[in-house]
């Protein structure tokens, strides 16, 4: 159950990092309204605020975390910008999640 709860949240985190920074892109880039800041504020005060949240050591969970947003990234990719993630994508984000899995569930002495 702690492994699920901890995907979870990190799936969590990940959407509310890549929001707070699709904001300001579309902003900067498709010239969007600057109004778009101020979700994109709260999106990143909710994406440090769901970091806070594990209880692991914060080292281990910024490395663990990069695994999922890789994956949600790729996903990201595939329903918000229309490409389909190619097999290398895949393959990835595979060892990316391994990683996190390792990391993050691994035995610990303490």
């Amino acid at each position: 159950m702690f492994e699920l709860k901890t995907i979870a949240l990190f799936f969590l985190t990940a959407i509310a990092e890549i929001l707070g920074c699709y904001l300001p892109y579309l902003w900067l880039k498709e010239h969007k309204t600057a109004w778009l800041l101020l979700p994109a504020a709260l999106c990143l005060s909710l994406f440090a605020w769901l970091l806070s949240l594990h209880p692991a050591a914060a080292g281990r969970v910024y490395a663990a975390y990069g695994g999922v947003y890789i994956a949600v990234a790729l996903i990201w990719l595939w329903l918000v910008d229309g490409i389909k993630p190619s097999i290398w994508d895949m393959v990835g984000a595979g060892v990316a999640l391994l990683g996190m899995a390792i990391i993050m569930f691994a035995p610990r002495n303490s």
